[in-house]
């Protein structure tokens, strides 16, 4: 027998095991979001908005992965601590409806073994967040569409079963896919010596044909749903790095490489400007903070918001820091991004979205 067709066999065995595995628990319990939910007050009017990608879209307040007592996402600021979705949720939650907050899913193997006996699909992992949100940590291109072994935690094939629920309102939706991050940023060394190395072109192939997998699974079913892509950030410009990658030709090596990557995400969206668009994050980051000098040695500005804030591109749980001590996103860069991605919503799309002001960013970074 071939290596491939063995291969597969065994994988079809042990996906029959599983779903075997699941009956006992899966045929027994629904699948259904808990009861008494916590459903806000929206707008019949609000933009349904769904999530597809990694820890950058996680919710920081989820108690399964981050509970009481965490170092991560903020440590002892944990409770004060937000991703974008949060601070969209709490300053333009009557426009924008991302789902009630929900401790709703499955354990990956639970729920792939569910949808293989043909029963409700689930998201998974389980966590506390947005109904909508099916983005997780450590998210890669292969958990949107379920390639490579990804099948655990796909993203797309459940978030469009959920959106089948509520096909209308769906009409009128915007799925954000903010992805690519783990499968880019892990050729980063490979970056500063060759842009052009074929490990970096296969990559971003790789995450170019998933994403566009989703996007027409999610326009087979929902033609007149808008899709915004956000592109890909440099690891160069995370303070964990700032002893990395000082010199000139390093960054220039590593900004070309970027370059091209986002190019090809912009494509996608290129190709469908009517129901795509595409927010590019890493001009976002260098006009609020700058970057690296010619020499490779850091050189970033100071974001100031409100009178009184003053964000540096620096690590710490703290909200005048951009980075928390995690790596991820502090709540003044999430709510920047927050107030940038309505920015786009109404620009593209025409979304009749208010604006986040500054003001606003200032009042809620200082509650």
């Amino acid at each position: 027998m071939a290596i491939g067709t063995a291969f597969d066999a065994t994988l079809a065995r042990a996906a029959a095991l599983l779903a075997v595995l699941a009956v006992g628990v899966g045929a027994v319990l629904g699948d259904r979001v808990q009861a008494g939910a916590a459903v806000p007050a929206v707008s019949v009017n609000a933009v349904p908005l769904a999530v597809l990608g990694d820890s950058n879209s996680h919710s920081y307040q989820d108690r399964t992965a981050f509970p009481p007592g965490t170092r991560e996402r903020g440590g002892a600021l944990h409770s004060r601590t937000f991703q974008w979705t949060e601070v969209l949720a709490r300053l333009r939650g009557n426009e924008i409806d991302i789902g009630p907050w929900v401790l709703w899913g499955r354990p990956g193997l639970v729920a792939l073994a569910r949808e293989l006996i043909g029963l409700p699909t689930s998201r998974a992992p389980q966590k506390e967040d947005y109904l909508y949100n099916f983005a997780n940590s450590g998210a890669a291109c292969k958990n949107l569409m379920g390639d490579r072994f990804g099948q655990r935690f796909r993203q797309a094939p459940r978030l469009v079963a959920l959106m089948n629920q509520e096909a209308e309102r769906w009409r009128r939706g915007v799925v954000v896919i903010s992805i690519g991050a783990n499968d880019w940023n892990a050729w980063l060394e490979l970056q500063s010596r060759d842009p052009s190395a074929p490990e970096l072109r296969r990559t971003i192939d790789y995450c170019s044909v998933q994403i566009s997998a989703a996007i027409s699974l999610i326009h087979d079913a929902h033609p007149q749903t808008r899709i915004l892509i956000v592109g890909l950030r440099s690891g160069a410009d995370d303070p964990g790095n700032f002893d990395r990658y000082r010199s000139g030709r390093s960054m220039a090596n590593i900004k070309k490489a970027l370059a091209g990557a986002n190019a090809r995400l912009r494509e996608i969206a290129l190709a469908d400007s009517q129901r795509i668009a595409f927010l590019d994050v890493e001009a976002w980051f260098a006009q609020r903070w700058g970057g690296r000098g010619p020499d490779g040695e850091p050189a970033y500005k100071t974001a100031t918001i409100g009178p009184n804030l003053h964000v540096t591109n620096t690590s710490g749980d703290e909200p005048n820091n951009a980075v928390l001590n995690d790596g991820h996103a502090g709540s003044a860069a999430n709510a920047l991004r927050a107030q940038s991605l309505v920015v786009q919503l109404r620009e593209h799309f025409g979304l009749a979205l208010t604006p986040i002001s500054d003001e606003e960013v200032a009042r809620f970074l200082a509650g």
